[in-house]
């Protein structure tokens, strides 16, 4: 009973903190630095899972990777990104973590081997409905933008995002647009392909992302039903899972993260996980170390630098400034593939990117799941 009212009070403290906060305007979100720094690839430790590997990882192009191990005195640079000096005065989006992301110049991309085929960056192809749950082409980069629309009387506390696809010349396509449900006992998202149309009975709802009561695990479903055994609608499906690990005594740094997918098949389409049990769910399967069918992935590891006493990532100039919300999704056997990345450019804008074999619908989900705000993470 003791630990319970020690935890209940930790987290009582974290909610008045996080009430003050927002009654204050961002000042030094950004930190934006734009030095030289040498930095690591900064590898997660291959867990030794079964967790299934991403199919044929290995005809990437790195374009958004951290930079190679750089030795003293060779003279490269690599484009750094501090995730937000320890210490600094946290604001309300990053009242969850000490740690948030910054970039600078970064060295070209390598030289493509031979035997990998040139990455090409991808757009709509076909009906946008269709286009935003089917997995990404093998190959191809979608270049992503979400803004967020905090206007409006309840809009600070329930903003709407908007994600697009970047094309040349500044063009934007519209793919999906999110907002939190009012009067929900847990953050429960609704997206849509219909930036008007935010509604659970719109022909335009496309998915929902839900958190448990803390706000450190997220689903992502498909717009079907939930499982009943009476009910002949379609059962949805899971799509993503994400895991933020969780810290109730302090703030240690920068945030981790756990991504869990349906595996991929051989002709690179995604499993299905239709859920009819509480066990059969992406979260049970992993925490339960039921590796079958599923994908695990996680969030790259900054890199401390002593000369700017910050965390530090390459995002090759798609990143403007520090956040903990920055971060760059990998799997553990292939840290140089960057599955997705997601970082500020200004106040309400934020640049999303992913490849395969993630599609937009999973992409948007977990990026929103970023956003929201924990009680209990790193």
């Amino acid at each position: 009973m003791a630990s319970t009212n020690i935890r209940d009070q930790k987290i009582e403290q974290q909610r008045q903190i996080m009430e003050q906060k927002m009654k204050q305007k961002r000042q030094n979100s950004g930190l934006v630095q734009a030095n030289d720094l040498r930095v690591g690839s900064a590898k997660r430790p291959i867990s030794g899972s079964r967790s299934r590997e991403l199919h044929e990882l290995g005809n990437q192009i790195e374009v958004l990777t951290v930079g190679d191990d750089v030795t003293e005195g060779s003279g490269e640079e690599g484009e750094s990104v501090p995730v937000c000096s320890v210490g600094r005065d946290a604001s309300v989006d990053d009242i969850c973590a000490d740690a948030a992301v910054a970039p600078m110049q970064g060295r070209p991309p390598r030289d493509v081997s031979p035997g990998q085929t040139a990455e090409i960056e991808g757009s709509v192809e076909g009906a946008v409905e269709t286009f935003v749950t089917t997995p990404a082409k093998h190959g191809t980069l979608y270049k992503c933008r979400i803004a967020r629309d905090r206007k409006g009387m309840d809009r600070g506390l329930y903003p709407t995002y908007f994600l697009h696809l970047e094309k040349d010349y500044g063009k934007k396509v519209f793919l999906l647009a999110g907002r939190k449900r009012k009067k929900s006992t847990t953050s429960n998202y609704l997206i849509s392909t219909d930036p008007t149309e935010l509604t659970r009975q719109a022909d335009s709802f496309a998915g929902k992302l839900r958190s448990n009561l803390l706000g450190t695990a997220f689903t992502v479903y498909d717009s079907g039903k939930a499982w009943r055994k009476s009910s002949r609608d379609p059962t949805r499906h899971e799509l993503a899972a994400v895991v933020y690990d969780t810290n109730v005594l302090g703030f240690k740094g920068p945030r981790k993260m756990t991504v869990i997918l349906p595996g991929m098949t051989p002709d690179r389409q995604r499993v299905t996980i239709a859920p009819q049990d509480d066990s059969e769910t992406l979260l049970e399967r992993w925490k339960s170390q039921n590796f079958d069918d599923i994908v695990v992935l996680h969030n790259k590891t900054p890199v401390w630098n002593d000369e700017t006493q910050s965390y530090v990532l390459n995002f090759h100039g798609r990143v403007t400034q520090a956040s903990v919300k920055n971060f760059q999704i990998v799997h553990d056997s292939e840290p140089d593939y960057v599955v997705m990345q997601f970082g500020r450019i200004s106040e309400d804008v934020f640049t999303m990117d992913f490849r395969y074999p993630l599609c937009a619908l999973q992409a948007f989900g977990i990026a929103l799941s970023s956003f929201d705000s924990k009680l209990a993470c790193e």
